[in-house]
């Protein structure tokens, strides 16, 4: 669509020429269920004469009216930018048009419950979406103050970013429903990105918090009422609370907004939001069933990580969207360190090893990888920007500042930051310029190797030992692979680790350095005797992938679960992944070390991560010759996993549905159908709504159930949850008719919603025989640009990743990849990073296949 993709020189142009002042938007909700009123007032001045445009995307524009002058919508309007021709010093803009709600969890998202019908709506504007609600200059540079006016039933709560008032009844709508009238105070200076607007029969739960400065802010969880049952909103006001303490602590400023809701919201397409004084979270962290431990912990970062942006993010705003790794990154640190200082949830730092780092590993090892500090040409360069280097990298190299200027420095520098630029915008150098005042430290060229270089080093020992084990000379090597050949200064720790009497392996010796270049001499190690475990990066502060010795190695896999800590047992974990995924070492080996060692895992997400590679390893890195025997042996090995640990436990629940995602034998499936029935019965283990419907999929995609068991299934649980298990399990029958049925949908019509497509993507992809795939490999190349034209971001993303043929893994399936990248226009460069990273999947599967089959039948044994 013309204008629909802003670029930086145009957003730069626009804020050379206006300034902002205010926006009042009146929002009339109670239009039926296609579209709603929007009505926009703009006050902001320009430089006299000249002219620019204003973003709206519309269902219809019915009047346009500049400084009193009436406006053509016909010519000034295209359904996405408002041309203002002629402004004055001071201008006066006014729109009257009908918005569409969206199903696609972009702009003003309406579900329905199916429980009660009812209707529910919530805003995402982040990045350009704002403008699908309201006439809006969409950058933000271009902060404002928001007063909003919104006419709704009167049933419904409505949610903004000041307090909500109290309503005024009004007349009755057409149908002869009660109508009010919810006028909001004016925001204070806001982007428009975080304005916000949640609207429906939410039921909530308040309390409230006293800030630093004195002030009671107020507090509220929301849910949608069949939801409210399973609501634990004191845990939430418990860590709210525990965020506040330690932010404004931390940051030397308080709490900069009047009151602070978090609410659950439907359909939702990322975690959460951080809207101002208005947080939207995906209302999947409502549990309604046992969920692992890890799922709690993830919430719990999730809530810190949103309130530390009512900080870095909405008070502090970025200029433009190159930094938005700085704020999504400076979120995701203080998350984990509030986690870890102020919470119950000590180990945050070894779930940010096991995940994040992980996903930023991942990441940066991809032909799209890029610097940290990415250039932002246009929206749709941030829109695909939303990915492990902007999160999980630059949270990994922000703690890794933070061990390089000193913690008390970093705060200092921070603290100095806010004081200095509330309510405005900033650039990085703003927050290093602070940074080097508290430090001392000279951060360009760090900066420079960090932040405007891409890629991981990996950093490996190098010991010279004598005969009676006592080290001579120790250095730290440090490689880059040739694409991205920086080698960078780290600072890190080198741990030595010895078994004791008990058999646990302890940390005997500790030593923090700076390492830089291709080789970093440690003199204060020579002389100390060789332990048993040499561990670089210990404590895992520095970015960098981590090799151990030989003898290390045979330690740490002979030894795994025999770590005191869990920290250094997941850098340990991590550095077998990687030398799995890379292909240095056999597949089978690793699938080993899993099952051998992931039961005396005591860290929940350390379990979630390796069951989930282990699927990686088993749906692509197994040599296709061992592939449907080492699966089969796998999903035995965690039945009997699930049946040793004790019962009721986070790991039991954690093997059990692993077990079901890879079971494909008839005794397997039978296992999976009596726990479903009740014939089978592990002790502890309580099989309830959520668990059943991943037991429904396994037996579905194993085809020892059909659509009338679904359907039965459905009929106990025709909930929001209910409908999206459903729909992933409708398109995982096995049969060529179901998988037709599943691409029509999906692909032809496109009218699902973004819940119920993702659902739908995930089933049609589980499949035990691949070939019900093959039919689908030409159709999705030839379907691919038409999605991407036609939908909006989110959805065209579902589709091209998530049915990317990755499960047809041979070489043409990367070749058919390549002729269709090299046929793509310029203009595509969205479509061209996802296809490219697609590629990469199958490619690096292909070479791991190709190392696990030349260790021959015992590459099993490899990792023992």
């Amino acid at each position: 669509m013309p204008g629909i993709n802003l670029t930086r020189d145009e957003a730069r142009e626009r804020a050379q020429l206006i300034t902002v002042d205010s926006y009042e938007v009146d929002l009339d909700l109670t239009r039926g269920s296609e579209v709603f009123g929007s009505t926009t007032t703009v006050k902001f001045g320009a430089k006299p004469g000249s002219s620019t445009f204003i973003d709206a995307i519309t269902a219809a524009v019915h009047s346009v009216t500049l400084n009193g002058r009436t406006l053509d919508p016909g010519a000034v309007s295209d359904g996405v930018r408002i041309q203002l021709p002629g402004l004055a010093e001071q201008n006066e803009l006014t729109v009257v048009a009908d918005a569409p709600y969206m199903n696609t969890g972009e702009g003003l998202h309406r579900f329905v419950d199916p429980v009660d019908n009812e209707v529910y709506l919530y805003t995402q504007f982040e990045v350009p979406d704002s403008r699908r609600m309201f006439a809006v200059f969409e950058q933000p540079d271009l902060k404002a103050t928001f007063t909003f006016t919104v006419t709704a039933p009167s049933h419904w709560d409505v949610v903004s970013n000041s307090p909500t008032p109290v309503p005024v009844e009004t007349s009755r709508d057409p149908d002869g429903g009660a109508r009010s009238v919810w006028a909001f105070a004016p925001t204070p200076r806001l982007s428009s990105y975080v304005t916000a607007l949640i609207a429906g029969p939410y039921q909530s739960v308040r309390s409230e918090v006293t800030s630093s400065d004195g002030r009671v802010v107020p507090l509220g969880v929301f849910a949608r009422k069949s939801l409210m049952q399973y609501l634990d909103a004191q845990n939430i006001f418990e860590l709210t609370r525990q965020g506040f303490a330690f932010f404004e602590a931390q940051f030397g400023c308080p709490y900069p907004f009047e009151k602070y809701d978090q609410l659950f919201v439907p359909e939702f397409n990322a975690g959460a939001m951080e809207n101002a004084g208005a947080v939207t979270i995906l209302e999947g962290y409502v549990f309604r069933s046992k969920v692992t431990e890890a799922q709690v912990e993830r919430r719990a970062i999730t809530v810190l990580h949103e309130l530390a942006h009512m900080w870095f993010g909405d008070l502090v705003t970025m200029r433009w969207w190159n930094d938005l790794w700085l704020n999504e990154s400076f979120a995701e640190y203080m998350s984990h360190l509030a986690a870890v200082e102020n919470t119950s949830f000590t180990g945050a730092w070894t779930t940010f090893a096991s995940v994040e780092k992980s996903w930023a590993y991942k990441q940066d090892q991809l032909p799209t990888t890029h610097p940290i500090f990415a250039e932002i040409k246009d929206l749709q360069d941030v829109e695909v920007n939303f990915d492990g280097i902007t999160y999980a990298k630059g949270a990994s190299v922000l703690r890794q500042l933070v061990a390089w200027v000193g913690p008390e420095q970093f705060m200092a520098g921070v603290r100095e930051y806010f004081a200095k630029h509330s309510w405005q915008n900033t650039e990085l150098q703003d927050l290093m310029v602070e940074l080097e005042k508290a430090s001392g430290r000279d951060l360009d060229s760090w900066g420079r190797q960090w932040l405007e270089t891409a890629g991981v080093n990996t950093l490996a020992p190098e010991l010279d030992v004598d005969a009676d084990g006592t080290i001579r000379t120790f250095n730290i090597v440090q490689t880059a692979v040739p694409e991205w050949p920086t080698l960078r200064p780290h600072r890190l720790a080198v741990g030595f680790y010895n078994l004791d009497g008990a058999g646990k392996l302890q940390r005997v010796h500790r030593e923090e350095l700076d390492v830089d270049g291709e080789r970093t001499e440690v003199p204060a190690l020579a002389g100390l005797q060789r332990p048993d475990l040499v561990l670089v990066n210990d404590d895992d502060l520095a970015y960098a992938k981590v090799r151990l010795d030989p003898a290390s190695l045979a330690t740490a896999t002979g030894h795994l679960r025999d770590f005191a800590g869990s920290l250094p047992r997941t850098l340990v974990w991590n550095s077998a992944w990687d030398a799995a995924r890379d292909g240095e070492a056999p597949a089978r080996g690793y699938v080993e070390l899993v099952l051998a060692n992931v039961a005396a895992e005591t860290d929940s997400s350390v379990i979630l991560v390796q069951l989930r590679q282990l699927a990686t390893t088993l749906n692509f890195y197994v040599a296709e010759e061992y592939r449907e025997a080492t699966a089969v042996a796998a999903a035995d090995r965690l039945w009997e996993l699930a049946s040793d640990v004790p019962g009721g436990s986070d790991a039991q629940l954690q093997f059990v549905k692993a077990f079901a995602l890879h079971a494909r034998t008839d005794a397997e499936l039978s296992a999976v159908a009596g726990l479903l029935d009740g014939t089978v019965e592990l002790s502890g283990l309580t099989v309830d709504q959520d668990l059943r419907w991943e037991l429904v999929a396994s037996l579905v995609a194993g085809g020892r159930m059909g659509q009338d068991g679904i359907d039965a299934e459905l009929a106990k649980d025709n909930t929001a949850s209910g409908q999206n298990a459903a729909a992933l399990a409708k398109a995982a029958i096995p049969t060529p008719e179901a998988k037709a049925a599943a691409w029509d949908s999906i692909v032809v019509k496109g009218e699902l919603s973004n819940a119920l497509q993702g659902s739908a993507v995930a089933g049609f992809m589980r499949v035990l025989d691949r070939t019900l795939l093959e039919p689908y490999a030409e159709k999705y190349f030839e379907a691919v640009p038409g999605i991407v034209e036609s939908r909006t971001h989110a959805l065209a993303q579902q589709i091209v990743v998530g049915l990317y043929p990755a499960l047809l893994t041979t070489q043409e399936t990367v070749d058919r990849t390549d002729g269709f990248i090299a046929a793509l226009p310029p203009a595509s460069a969205a479509l061209r990073r996802m296809m490219l990273e697609n590629r990469d999947g199958v490619a690096r599967a292909l070479r791991a296949r190709d190392t696990d089959a030349a260790a021959g039948p015992d590459a099993a044994g490899a990792r023992r």
